[in-house]
């Protein structure tokens, strides 16, 4: 067996365009990773969807998830968890700017 590890806050990118996503592990069923975000946000008038059941905690910075049907995104903090069910359409409507936002997400199919 070979043994991996590491810390989740050590290499975080710097500002870019594009999300910073890192698979931690990967197994039947189910894969996690390590989102950083700088600003991001899910483009608008787009909408995310996926075929499995995700479940997505915030460990660093803040952020803006919306719910398809939500008048208001929740707003997240260091801590914050949720599950995601499948075929539920979500976007991200913001990310701190400036700083990292540190995600972990588990996807389960």
């Amino acid at each position: 067996m070979t043994l991996a590890g590491g810390n989740l806050f050590a290499a975080l990118p710097p500002p870019a365009p594009a999300e910073e996503i890192v698979a931690l592990l990967e197994a039947p069923g189910l894969r996690l990773e390590r989102i950083v975000s700088t600003g991001q946000a899910t483009p608008a008038g787009d909408w995310l969807e996926q075929e499995h059941d995700e479940w997505v905690v915030l460990l660093r910075g803040a952020a803006g998830l919306r719910l398809d049907g939500e008048a208001h995104p929740r707003l997240l903090a260091a801590g914050d968890y949720l599950r995601i069910p499948a075929h539920c359409r979500h976007r991200v409507e913001w990310t701190a700017p400036g700083e990292a936002t540190v995600w972990l997400a588990l996807h389960v199919r």
